[in-house]
């Protein structure tokens, strides 16, 4: 065999090698690329987390150091976020007055980033002039004597929940709390709540908030998706449902329960 020809023979050998390397990094990358990421839709109980017995603040840091989010998408508007970050870093606590409402973030979610690796996202589609917008609204529909029938079988909804919720026996049980039944005994009131008022109050209305809190929950899922990560979604326990009905719909995920995170606390 001359010079020349064992030169080819060497050379489409080598060419054969890397474009089976090629070949088999690119489908690493795009075995890697379809990786779903994981999420978890966590429900708190607010200001409830630091009076309760069982789902208090130190049963809700265990239960996320077990979780072990990549992101947490948090209830928390987008231009509040940074004053809020912002203030923790700078005096160790929170003074932006809306994400101080929330024990979750206050008391867990902020401190818990000085030891673990996530990324908080805020995702909430509350606004101060929504807000106020609504709390106007509902105060008049309470006072117009021509929606007297409208805010009465407002208000039995509510007391028709709330005795249900009761029965149960169960009440602020994270267990149950994580439950489709929990977020049937919600519906009760926050169906008729949605019938009776949402067009009314705009972007407050629970139907139209909950379509913003989603759109920015749904921009995340967007932006990280195929990553392989965690996502843990962290929301007042009412918005669950709706948002559990949602990514139901995502086949680009695995939505996991709460329930094997709840065992691992050995907590019942």
């Amino acid at each position: 065999m001359s010079s020349n020809l064992k030169h080819l023979v060497l050379l489409f050998s080598l060419f054969l090698i890397v474009g089976c390397n090629e070949s088999f990094n690119t489908k690493n990358t795009t075995t890697q690329e379809k990786q779903k990421n994981e999420v978890l839709v966590l429900g708190t109980i607010h200001g409830g987390h630091r009076t309760d017995s069982i789902y208090n603040i130190s049963y809700l840091e265990k239960l996320i150091r077990k979780i072990n989010p990549d992101y947490i998408l948090a209830e928390i508007p987008p231009d509040r976020f940074q004053e809020a970050m912002l203030g923790f870093k700078r005096d160790d606590s929170i003074s932006e007055p809306r994400v101080m409402r929330f024990p979750e973030y206050v008391d867990v979610v902020f401190p818990l980033t000085k030891e673990m690796d996530f990324e908080i996202i805020p995702t909430a589609g509350w606004t101060l002039p929504m807000a106020q917008e609504r709390s106007q609204k509902l105060r008049a529909i309470s006072k117009d004597t021509a929606r007297t029938d409208d805010w009465k079988t407002y208000q039995n909804a509510n007391k028709h929940s709330d005795s249900v919720y009761k029965m149960t026996g169960k009440v602020n049980n994270p267990y149950f709390i994580h439950t489709n039944t929990y977020d049937s005994i919600q519906d009760i009131s926050l169906q008729v709540y949605n019938k009776l008022f949402n067009v009314e109050l705009g972007l407050g209305g629970w139907e139209n908030i909950n379509i913003a809190h989603y759109w920015n929950i749904e921009k995340a899922l967007e932006k990280y998706r195929y990553q392989g990560k965690r996502m843990l979604i962290i929301y007042g326990a009412g918005h669950k449902g709706w948002f559990l009905r949602e990514l139901r719909k995502h086949d680009d995920i695995d939505l996991l329960e709460m329930k094997p995170f709840l065992d691992s606390l050995q907590i019942n």
